[in-house]
């Protein structure tokens, strides 16, 4: 028994794929709206980018006072179990 392996998302389209894609693209939109529809796209991504790096800061800045409390944590303990020992 032979198992046959069948992909669930077959490759990136090539240029005949390509060709027939952007052929459906201008009978939908019209040539005129294609240059707007490009502009709107690239703003679309550029938000989207923007609300992503600031996801990113946000959260790396969370990890650091999260570090830094956990660093002024652990500097409290070892000054208690100085006091500690050092009171016995």
């Amino acid at each position: 028994m032979t198992l046959t392996f069948v992909p669930l998302f077959p490759g990136i389209p090539g240029g005949p794929e390509l060709l027939i894609v952007l052929l459906i693209v201008v009978l939908l939109f019209g040539a005129n709206k294609l240059p707007q529809l490009a502009r709107s796209s690239g703003q679309a991504m550029g938000e989207f980018k923007r609300g992503r790096e600031e996801i990113d800061q946000e959260l790396r800045s969370m990890s650091e006072r999260s570090s830094e409390a956990d660093d002024a944590e652990s500097t409290r303990d070892v000054e208690e179990e100085t006091d500690r020992t050092s009171a016995a």
